[in-house]
């Protein structure tokens, strides 16, 4: 069965129909709930906060946030951005408590710095994998969006996305995305090796201490088990070797990063980028 990201755009999938089916299904709404509590936990807050919700959708999610008890640290103000004007008009009719904005997350997170302190994405991520037209790559709005979302939070601050990755290579692509921004960043598994297993990307954003674990994510998933650590922020930087020569391998590669930080599509990389030519006579 084909997925909803491969062939439509998540504003064009959820029209009014498909807004509306997807708030009325107990079945999503329990799993939506589930997700939510999961996510809560990782970020184990432990006083009301400020909690930006990617790709809120209806508001399924943010009802769980305003209506946590002072005993489970909340409850909490949110603010919610979704790409579809039909999930967020249905939003509006329920009448939910957090501010909404029509963004798409793969254009950035358009908010000031440091503004939230914290941040949850349930089933959303994976929509940023698909380029929507040819003059943007997957790895262009995936580096926007987490460039965006670290700036967006406070130092310290954590953020949760719950996310259906379609293969092993998507979910690398997604993470080494967010290392690459400056997250810190742990994969926890719910339900590995069964058809329901559910993906969690935990981040961190360094310069403070929550919750008296320190902001680095291994304090975060301590003690779980099945989780994976990716941090390599530190990894492949060369400190006082001199500058990157002009027209290099790595100066080249180092060009096509930007160019994908910026959505342009590029050529891979290959045995032969930056190889001279040989002089034909």
């Amino acid at each position: 069965m084909s997925r909803p990201e491969d062939t439509l755009a998540a504003d064009v999938h959820y029209d009014d129909v498909e807004a509306r089916k997807y708030t009325t299904s107990s079945r999503i709404k329990n799993i939506q709930a589930s997700m939510t509590q999961r996510a809560l936990e990782l970020l184990d807050l432990s006083s009301p906060s400020l909690i930006l919700d990617v790709g809120c959708g209806s508001g399924l999610s943010g009802e769980i946030l305003s209506d946590l008890s002072p005993e489970e640290g909340g409850p909490h103000v949110w603010v919610g951005m979704d790409v579809s004007g039909s999930m967020l008009d249905v939003a509006l009719q329920r009448d939910v408590e957090g501010d909404l904005f029509l963004a798409d997350m793969g254009q950035g997170v358009p908010f000031r710095a440091g503004t939230f302190d914290a941040a949850i994405s349930i089933s959303a991520i994976q929509w940023l994998c698909n380029a929507e037209s040819s003059d943007t790559s997957p790895a262009g709005r995936l580096s926007r969006f987490f460039n965006g979302l670290y700036a967006s939070l406070k130092r310290g601050g954590r953020a949760v996305c719950q996310f259906y990755p379609k293969n092993d290579a998507q979910k690398k692509m997604i993470t080494s995305a967010a290392v690459k921004a400056g997250f810190g960043a742990g994969l926890l598994e719910d339900d590995p090796e069964t058809k329901n297993v559910k993906v969690y990307l935990v981040l961190t954003v360094g310069g403070g201490a929550t919750s008296g674990k320190g902001s680095d994510i291994t304090g975060v998933v301590e003690g779980m088990e099945g989780v994976d650590v990716l941090d390599n922020r530190r990894k492949g930087k060369s400190a006082g070797r001199g500058e990157i020569k002009k027209g290099s391998k790595i100066w080249i590669i180092k060009k096509k990063e930007q160019m994908e930080r910026k959505g342009k599509i590029v050529k891979a990389t290959s045995k032969f980028t930056g190889r001279k030519r040989r002089v034909q006579f």
